[in-house]
């Protein structure tokens, strides 16, 4: 076995969501999904199949977006591994959704931060160990940084 780790791109003003599934149904039950639950945005999928013709298989509502959840499979090259790319919503408006379509097996991440995901390659092929989200942590949050999550929140429109 060899561990490779693979950098995904993530275009500006976009979020990833990562994560594991196991049926060709999986690109068109997230598309009806992500569009169902945040209408106005745009997105990307692409998903990895494990068996059969092995191909990706791509659906969206932006060519931009699709291209890169494409191109970050590619990248990834592990079967039953799906990629969203998402603009004008963030994960956390659609992600219980995406984890309640019936063959989502697990979310690896969800995130706009840098990534890099860990991968095992045997003779039979690719997979998924972890991620790298963006930093390590850089000390303890004090009294104002509390208040400036609190005021971001805020803005964003998450809080009274």
């Amino acid at each position: 076995m060899e561990l490779k780790v693979v950098e995904m791109k993530i275009p500006e003003g976009s979020n990833l969501i990562l994560g594991q599934s196991h049926f060709i149904k999986t690109a068109e039950d997230l598309y009806e999904t992500i569009a169902g639950t945040a209408p106005g945005a745009k997105f990307g999928i692409a998903f990895s199949e494990a068996s059969g013709d092995c191909l990706i298989r791509l659906e969206g509502n932006d060519d931009e977006m699709k291209g890169a959840a494409k191109e970050n499979s590619e990248r990834l090259a592990c079967g039953h591994t799906f990629v969203i790319l998402l603009k004008g919503a963030f994960p956390i408006n659609i992600l219980n959704s995406v984890k309640m379509v019936q063959e989502i097996c697990s979310i690896f991440c969800a995130t706009a931060n840098p990534l890099k995901v860990v991968v095992a390659e045997t003779e039979q092929g690719r997979g998924i160990m972890g991620v790298i989200d963006g930093f390590p942590p850089k000390g303890v949050e004090d009294g104002a940084a509390v208040d400036e999550r609190r005021k971001l929140l805020r803005r964003f429109g998450y809080k009274l």
